[in-house]
């Protein structure tokens, strides 16, 4: 998605969906949100979800990331810097191409978002994926905490008001490793639960919050920023 008028050195934002029934349409508002601020955006489909091709049980936290680095090289090529935005299990694909681009990658968003244990990145949804995760505390020795203790942009970390699905430790344990090295702030949505995609899209002020509280920029697209 191209903005009318591109900001000054905008970053290519990428905006990941999380497991289970979600894809890039719950996402699309916030993208054209991200447009209206003059980044240039790109939501995607993971296989096995939306309009993709593949199977979902087919799919890996590997996979994730070469797909969506797949999609970073076709659409923005290999100089502009990048603000990563991961819903859900997405928090963990984030974490992977921060590894994967390292200081290209100048911000991320991470709406409720999960991470994994070490021996389930590249283990196959279909096989044995969901009992690894399911162990008490796998999550625990995850590379994406490391990855965030080294992250110095610019982070955000969105929590809703209720989450049945992300246990608090994991939340708890982002939050540390964010504010390591990181321009961290927090947001949480009153009212919102772990679906997060699905609730910003029913608010545009919701979603006018994250952006301008991500850029610093008052809650209006026509505003000028940093």
């Amino acid at each position: 998605m191209t903005p009318e008028s591109e900001r000054a050195g905008a970053c290519g934002v990428v905006i990941m969906h999380g497991a289970g029934a979600g894809d890039k349409e719950r996402n699309l508002p916030l993208a054209v949100d991200f447009a209206a601020y003059g980044c240039p955006v790109v939501a995607l489909d993971f296989s096995g979800h939306g309009e993709s091709t593949g199977k979902l049980l087919e799919l890996s936290l590997r996979r994730r990331r070469d797909q969506a680095a797949a999609v970073i090289d076709e659409v923005f090529g290999a100089g502009r810097p990048l603000l990563l935005v991961g819903f859900s299990m997405s928090g963990q694909t984030v974490a992977d191409l921060v590894d994967l681009y390292g200081g290209r990658v100048t911000g991320v968003v991470l709406c409720a978002p999960g991470i994994y244990g070490k021996d389930a990145w590249d283990v196959p949804f279909g096989a044995g994926f969901t009992e690894l995760i399911r162990r008490p505390e796998s999550w625990r020795d995850s590379q994406a905490l490391d990855t965030y203790a080294r992250f110095d942009g610019r982070a955000l970390l969105v929590v809703p008001e209720r989450d049945t699905v992300i246990p608090d430790g994991v939340t708890d344990l982002i939050r540390a490793a964010l504010t390591t090295r990181a321009d961290f702030s927090q947001l949480r949505l009153t009212g919102a639960d772990h679906h997060l995609g699905t609730w910003l899209a029913a608010r545009p002020e919701a979603r006018k919050a994250v952006i301008s509280t991500l850029l610093r920029l008052p809650s209006s697209p026509q505003s000028d920023g940093p």
